[in-house]
């Protein structure tokens, strides 16, 4: 795998001690897009959704955002425009409120924070949109993961995943990291994407136990309940889904 992802641009980032949540980087890409808005038409003030099976919105920081519980109404975090690992900062976008111009004026977004699924209203002039085409599907009771992209699958894998005592956690997140290990044949294989989920259990561990579907070195383990919480792929098939699921590409993790 190159350090080149599919918006071809690359971010140098630091060594991210995720430990044995699975999820430790070296190097990291971000997204690009072009910047554009999601109204359409509408009514001053509006509050809508955005996304669909088809289509969704990533929304990359290009300026210190600060994160709210409704627009303009109590904060929730302050995020710069790179998170720890020196990655570009992401949020999937779910919503969109315009203002008495019907300009876009506020995004509702998924937030890379605990608890897990939280979201939070940014400001639309802090990012940078791009549109997103793929999402993902974990399905648990059957331990595969799904890579649908315009709608149609285009991957299905069986995968590893979390044990009974480190269990993988339900819900909707989203990529909001791709990262490539220094070694390939390490732990995490070839390459990890990282999504906003954290594990349940592992609360005290590095950066708060994140959670990524990523490779292997252990291909006996895929199709078991055996990690920390991550999802592991065969490396053939993390390299595909890694090639078509940019950062803000939705995520579902389902039973």
């Amino acid at each position: 795998m190159t350090e080149r992802g599919i918006s071809g641009v690359v971010v140098a980032a630091a060594l991210a001690a995720l430990l044995a949540v699975g999820c430790a980087y070296a190097r990291a890409e971000a997204v690009a897009g072009v910047r554009g808005p999601l109204a359409r038409q509408c009514t001053p003030g509006l509050q809508r959704p955005v996304s669909s099976a088809r289509a969704s919105w990533a929304a990359v920081v290009v300026r210190p955002a600060y994160a709210y519980r409704a627009p303009a109404r109590a904060r929730i975090a302050r995020f710069g425009l790179l998170n720890m690992n020196g990655v570009s900062t992401v949020f999937g976008v779910l919503g969109e409120q315009v203002d008495t111009h019907c300009r876009l004026d506020w995004l509702h977004v998924l937030l890379p924070l605990r608890p897990n699924g939280v979201t939070g209203w940014v400001r639309a002039s802090h990012v940078h949109l791009v549109r997103v085409h793929a999402r993902i599907v974990v399905d648990l009771s059957e331990r595969r993961v799904r890579l649908y992209k315009w709608g149609r699958l285009l991957l299905s894998s069986p995968a590893a995943i979390g044990s009974s005592a480190t269990p993988t956690p339900l819900g909707r997140y989203y990529v909001n990291q791709r990262l490539i290990p220094r070694d390939p044949r390490g732990p995490f294989g070839p390459g990890a994407v990282g999504i906003s989920a954290f594990s349940p259990v592992l609360t005290g561990w590095a950066q708060g136990g994140p959670i990524a579907i990523h490779g292997t070195n252990e291909p006996w383990s895929i199709g078991r309940a055996v990690s920390n919480g991550c999802i592991r792929l065969p490396n053939a098939a993390l390299r595909k889904l890694f090639a078509q699921a940019p950062s803000g590409t939705p995520v579902l993790i389902r039973r």
